[in-house]
């Protein structure tokens, strides 16, 4: 990423306050490259918002509750001089009375109270995330810019009434609206006539780190019996858990190599001996994890979400010129001529064996090359340009209301 500047020509002296989700998750999205490279031209104050989800019974969320309550006493942190993140806890309760418009008077009043702090006085809000959108608009912001990742209240655990309207209500109020998969775009564009499709890019440099001979491996998967199939990414409920276990018991002799945060019941998963978890692993070191992937795969299960998805991780896998095997969906379907799909269990075993035995130096370059000219740079400065034209627009008279 290039290194943080000061706010250029383009910027116009505006700052952006910035609704994305928790900073300091091993699993980066959007969210986090798009801040990331904003920052680098003008100041963000990044503002993580938990809450989209229904708290559990847990410890797991007890915990997590608990640090959020905290955070609503700690000042913004400076990552560096253009980028500030705060966190700002959202009420998960909907159902309770007020819960809403305590959400809303008390975000409000941080949020200004951090930007006063920061002495951000021109600024656009972006929002990643839905549940913070009541503040859309009223925190003095020139431009309110949303960019949508996924469809969010088919998200497991969250209140999918709720979630709609916040979705559906921002989508709405937003100046410029993004979206990274294109099966939502009809939706928004029946809300919103300023939609534009801006799909996920890739940190090429990165993950083609595990196409180098001379790239050293992660000392953790040096000893794994090959063939690996790999997985990283967080392992939550839109998993297909009974697929993983049946794919793992029908080749005991593969290791089944899957990084990343358990958040959900992986069930009798676990109870296989060729089955690795190592847990989350920081993003910078995955190129090193992915070193000894004979094949990655995308083991989702088929639900509304998945359907709406734009799997980043897809990208990122056939950037390291592995061979990835995925379920079909709208998204993965666009990258058929690279990509090995499944249907179901029989098809996704027959597409593992298929891509163990086709995989070449020739195929792993043609997968590279097939996501080359999509890196995040690029797609950060396609989304600038819009937005840029878009507070043009709507700072001349005439042009736009």
């Amino acid at each position: 990423m290039p290194e943080p500047t000061t706010p250029t020509e383009r910027s116009r002296g505006y700052c952006v306050a910035y609704f994305g989700n928790v900073w300091s998750t091993e699993n980066r999205t959007s969210s986090h490259h798009i801040a990331r490279r904003l920052a680098a031209c003008v100041p963000v104050l990044y503002i993580e918002t938990p809450g989209m989800r229904k708290p559990a019974l847990t410890s797991r969320d007890a915990r997590k509750i608990w640090r959020n309550l905290l955070a609503w006493f700690a000042p913004p942190r400076r990552i560096h001089d253009s980028l500030h993140v705060m966190t700002l806890p959202q009420i998960p309760f909907r159902s309770l009375p007020l819960a809403g418009r305590l959400n809303q008077w008390l975000g409000r009043w941080r949020v200004k109270r951090a930007l006063r702090r920061l002495g951000f006085t021109r600024y656009l809000s972006w929002f990643v995330v839905p549940h913070p959108g009541k503040l859309a608009g009223k925190l003095g912001e020139r431009l309110v810019v949303y960019y949508c990742i996924d469809d969010y209240s088919a998200l497991p655990g969250v209140d999918e009434a709720a979630i709609r309207q916040f979705d559906d209500e921002l989508t709405r109020k937003a100046d410029v609206v993004f979206v990274a998969s294109s099966t939502l775009l009809e939706s928004k564009r029946a809300l919103n006539e300023h939609v534009h499709f801006s799909p996920h890019g890739v940190d090429m440099e990165l993950f083609a780190r595990s196409s180098d001979p001379s790239f050293e491996p992660a000392e953790r998967v040096r000893s794994l019996t090959h063939p690996v199939i790999g997985y990283f990414g967080t392992l939550s409920e839109v998993l297909d858990y009974e697929l993983l276990t049946w794919l793992a018991r029908s080749r005991p002799n593969w290791t089944f190599l899957m990084i990343g945060l358990v958040a959900s019941p992986v069930g009798e998963l676990a109870q296989c001996s060729n089955v690795v978890l190592p847990g989350p692993q920081p993003y910078e070191d995955l190129p090193r994890w992915a070193k000894a992937f004979d094949v990655a795969i995308l083991p989702h299960r088929m639900t509304r979400f998945v359907k709406h998805a734009n799997p980043l991780k897809l990208r990122e896998y056939l950037a390291t010129g592995k061979p990835v095997v995925a379920v079909v969906t709208p998204e993965t379907s666009k990258f058929a001529e690279y990509v090995y799909l499944a249907t179901d269990y029989a098809t996704y075993l027959e597409a593992i064996e298929t891509a163990l035995r086709e995989d070449c130096p020739e195929e792993r370059q043609r997968r590279m090359a097939s996501v080359a000219g999509t890196s995040w740079e690029s797609r950060f400065q396609e989304t600038l340009k819009v937005v840029e034209e878009t507070l043009d627009a709507k700072t001349t008279p005439g042009l736009r209301p």
